[in-house]
């Protein structure tokens, strides 16, 4: 400060501890100055009021005033006589702005002439209670804030806490003018203690903030410049006071409960930057997976490539897939699984065929050769060949191709030994594709290899391959093929090494494509007395003489018999089939004289009365027959391997245990035959006969022929085409082919039981399926009863005894399923029973018998001409109804009636699917509309469910 104030502070000290002008003493107060109002930037944006830094006391002794300073400080002090309830709330005390404040307000209280205050409450009316602290400002800054007061009051809170401990305040410019300045003091009525009043005597301005580091700016006022020091020496280091209002404590919880969201919303945003992290790794993983994985499949696309337009095979994976004219999946596999994962390269041109086949080789272990086939049917049929030649012995390809639901019903093949009609739900290990018996091998007594799938589909693979079928064994649902040799059933090499060839064909759906590919025209060569054959097994029954013994059939049993067929009187007379006992050894094909002295007599009484007889013959040569040695001698049998035609070959066929095979592929051996079966004609007339081939394990096991056989199974087909116009064949046991007509093949023995009874059904289904049109069935009741002893191994030459009578109803369900079949065979009799209950059904089934023969002999016309059969799944109705694909307890005669019969136990009710068209019930005569279930259709005993299909045109 310079000299002059200085002095000027002197002149006027004594007048300051003087009296005023009243004449009292004036008292030595401390007068509140107010410091700079600049609030800090993070609290402005939060609307929390920065503090105010406190006032000093004045030193009085440095001190002077002028007139007018002295009048203001005696106004100050006249004003400011506080009461106890003031003193205790000195602490809280606020100072208000008065927005209605003018000018000239000021300027008359800073005259030199003391004026009398207002009253604190009318001043302080219509001011707000929180309390602002007195910014240390100039004159202009003041204007300023006042401005701001009009549109609403600033307050402004002091806390001593460390949370606004760090604020910062900046100094404000010294004011050049006081004219405007006009301190407004406010205080609260609340009490406080006597204590209180002390300590805040003493101290009337507040403390220095610990925190402060700007030193308290000057302060002028009516051109006097009062340092900070001047006023108290605490205030030395603080650069901001404020006084606490009413609300200071509230304000300050407010402020602390301000920063707790602000911690929370801060740990909020680390949980959210974590997950965010998180978020995105896992999103960056995710695009790097898909985007290597549609690299790889497009590279496996680009790869898969397509061949005759409906083909896509990948060469590494070996991936095959086959695709109809949409673009969709009809096929699909895997080709070659026995093969690693290798680069195939294009074949030498040495090793090209002069077809056009695409030939791909596998590093020298096998070769690949895909062509176009000639489709045998429609032009909307189009097939391929597939044809694999292992490089290596013990390499065996093997293609697989999915069968499970999803890629539609697998069908074909033959009859598996859980009597699966839809292959895929078949569980069979690899094994040679030959036939068997069901009781102990894996197929039944017919095959075909041909396989048909309900997406329109078809696998035909070539006789000339050594075949190994495996279905469900290997991991996921697939079907198997494999070119394989073995020491038996493919023992005969056609090739150095295993091959597999096929063809898959594809058409616009399952029936179209099934009878495209089905055997036509199987009239040629039919003669006139073959079609008689034909339509008398379809209009009689076939008579079996119940025999399980020899010593069973003997002259008197066949004239019992038929005395008893007869008597029936509603029965036509047919077929009298007499088995194999009718000589006295296997092979002997001669009478026995001891059993039938006098049995060209009988046939001729038979003959008369309107009967057929037919014998029973097999290719099997007793080794205590008299011809086995004639045979051995002129080597008629099939020999051992490698013994050089010397020793004949031996097997095992029913009650026969030791046995040699004629050798059909030798020349000599079909005259010799034929000249036996010659004698027996010119003895008995006999009209036709029934070949029982037995099955592939039938024939020796290290069998050779003159002729080399593919496979055991090829056997029948030579004996079909040797004795071809030279025998009346009306049954055979067993085939890989359609046997000539008018040969019927014959279904395999069953169990006399209601499982028996059920698998009849299914086996017609995939015999007819596979192409054999003409199917006869067993015996009504059972072929055999198994012994009470589970066997511990059974054997296919096992003779099991003719059942006794079968239960009643379970003849009576037999019964009238066979009504309905192709062929009515017995063995048992209705009168047997001796109960006016099964005669009467057996009578009332003999009319419904006479109502199904138009039927059965108009389809059995077509299957001559188109090779469909006369008994058809019902998905040959309608092959687009899904519900057609899985029914295997139902049947259709052709297209014109379907056939529900009860195959359980004490069922009077069942489950009937009818397809699209409209039905009239073979039961009540109502109609009935398909494509539909009937559920709960009742069928009592006597009864049993057909429907007959009626014109499309037909209105109910």
């Amino acid at each position: 400060m310079h000299k002059g104030a200085t002095a000027n502070g002197q002149q006027h000290g004594a007048s300051r501890q003087g009296y005023g002008k009243t004449g009292g003493p004036i008292e030595k107060e401390n007068i509140p100055f107010v410091d700079s109002d600049h609030e800090d930037d993070r609290f402005a944006s939060s609307s929390v009021p920065a503090p105010i830094s406190r006032i000093s006391t004045v030193d009085q002794e440095n001190d002077t005033m002028t007139e007018s300073q002295e009048n203001l400080a005696r106004a100050y002090a006249a004003r400011h006589q506080p009461s106890l309830a003031e003193r205790r709330m000195q602490e809280k005390l606020t100072v208000s702005i008065d927005n209605s404040i003018n000018e000239s307000d000021l300027v008359e209280e800073a005259k030199d002439k003391a004026m009398e205050l207002n009253l604190i409450d009318e001043r302080a009316r219509g001011l707000r209670r929180n309390s602002i602290s007195l910014p240390s400002l100039n004159v202009n800054e003041l204007e300023r804030l006042a401005q701001q007061s009009r549109d609403g009051s600033v307050s402004v809170i002091d806390s001593e806490s460390d949370s606004l401990s760090g604020e910062t305040t900046v100094t404000p410019e010294t004011p050049s003018t006081p004219a405007n300045f006009k301190p407004m003091l406010q205080f609260n009525d609340d009490s406080s203690s006597d204590e209180d009043d002390k300590r805040r005597s003493k101290n009337l301005f507040r403390t220095k903030r610990r925190s402060s580091i700007a030193p308290l700016p000057a302060l002028r006022l009516n051109d006097k410049e009062i340092m900070s020091d001047d006023f108290d020496d605490l205030s030395v280091l603080s650069n901001q006071a404020s006084l606490t209002s009413v609300n200071s404590l509230v304000s300050l919880l407010k402020e602390k409960f301000q920063n707790v969201p602000a911690i929370i919303r801060q740990k909020k945003r680390e949980t959210q930057d974590y997950k965010l992290r998180a978020f995105v790794c896992i999103l960056f993983l995710i695009i790097v997976f898909l985007v290597g994985y549609a690299y790889v499949m497009y590279n496996q696309k680009l790869l898969a490539k397509s061949y005759f337009e409906n083909i896509k095979f990948h060469k590494k994976t070996r991936n095959f897939r086959l695709l109809d004219g949409k673009g969709s999946e009809l096929l699909t596999g895997v080709l070659g699984t026995s093969l690693n994962i290798e680069q195939p390269y294009n074949c030498l041109p040495k090793d090209l065929k002069d077809d056009g086949s695409v030939c791909y080789e596998w590093n020298s272990k096998a070769r690949l050769y895909m062509n176009v086939a000639k489709s045998p049917g429609p032009p909307d049929i189009k097939c391929y060949t597939f044809h694999w030649e292992s490089l290596l012995a013990d390499l065996y390809p093997t293609d697989c191709f999915d069968v499970s639901e999803e890629r539609g019903f697998w069908y074909g093949g033959g009859l598996t030994k859980g009597i699966d009609y839809i292959l895929g739900k078949a569980t069979i290990p690899a094994g040679p594709f030959v036939t068997g018996d069901i009781n102990m091998h894996q197929w039944g007594n017919a095959l075909k290899r041909y396989f048909l799938n309900s997406r329109g589909v078809a696998i035909q693979v070539d006789e000339k391959t050594p075949l190994y079928v495996s279905v469900n064994t290997d991991s996921g649902r697939r079907l198997c093929l494999q070119g394989r040799n073995d020491k038996f059933a493919f023992v005969n090499r056609q090739t150095q090494f295993p091959e597999l060839k096929y063809t898959v064909c594809s058409g616009p759906d399952m029936k179209t494509l099934h009878n495209g590919l089905m055997q036509k025209s199987l009239w040629d060569g039919l003669t006139e007395r073959d079609n008689d054959v034909i339509k008398s097994l379809l209009r009689e029954p076939v008579w079996q003489i119940p025999a399980s013994k020899q010593e069973d059939l003997t002259e008197t049993a066949i004239y019992n018999y038929t005395e008893s067929i007869i008597a029936l009187g509603y029965l036509r007379l047919g077929h009298v089939l007499v088995n194999e006992f009718w000589q006295r050894t296997i092979g002997d094909f001669r009478l026995d004289t001891e059993r039938f002295p006098t049995l060209d007599q009988r046939v001729n009484i038979l003959h008369r009365r309107g009967f057929r007889v037919s014998f029973m013959i097999q290719p099997f040569i007793s080794t205590e027959s008299s011809n086995f040695r004639e045979a051995v001698a002129k080597k008629l049998l099939i020999y051992e391997r490698e013994s050089e035609r010397s020793i004949p070959a031996l097997t095992r066929y029913k009650s026969t245990t030791s046995a040699g095979v004629l050798d059909v592929t030798n020349n000599a051996s079909i005259p010799w035959l034929a000249e036996q079966l010659k004698k027996i004609s010119e003895t008995v007339e006999i009209d036709s006969y029934f070949v029982d081939f037995g099955t592939a394990f039938n024939i020796p096991r290290y069998y050779q022929c003159s002729q080399t056989l593919g496979n055991p199974d090829e056997y029948k087909n030579y004996f079909m085409e040797r004795f071809e116009g030279t025998l009346s064949i009306f049954g055979v046991s067993s085939a890989i082919s359609v046997p000539r007509p008018p040969a019927f093949l014959s279904l395999p023995p069953v169990n006399s039981s209601w499982s028996g009874l059920q698998s009849i059904i299914p086996t017609m289904l995939s015999y007819g399926i596979i192409g054999f049109p003409f199917l006869m069935p067993g015996p009504v009741g059972g072929d055999f009863v198994l012994p009470t002893q589970q066997l511990k191994k059974m054997y296919s030459y096992y003779s099991f005894d003719l059942p006794p009578l079968p239960d009643k109803e379970l003849y009576i369900r037999w019964l009238q399923l066979a009504t309905f079949l192709p062929v009515l065979r017995f063995t048992h009799l209705p009168s047997e029973y001796g109960d006016d209950t099964v005669t009467t059904i057996a009578k009332e089934l003999a009319d419904v018998r006479q109502r199904v023969l138009p039927l059965l002999e108009r389809f059995s016309s077509i299957a001559m001409d188109e090779g469909l059969p006369i008994i058809r799944p019902l998905w040959m109705l309608d092959s687009t109804d899904v519900n057609c694909f899985s029914i295997d307890d139902e049947f259709s005669i052709g297209d014109g009636m379907i056939v529900a019969p009860v195959l359980q136990q004490g069922e009077t009710v069942r489950e009937v699917y009818l397809p699209q068209g409209v039905w009239k019930d073979g039961i009540d005569e109502s109609l009935r509309k398909g494509s539909r279930w009937i559920h709960n259709y009742h069928v009592p005993q006597n009864k049993v469910a057909y429907f007959i299909k009626m014109p499309d045109n037909t209105r109910f």
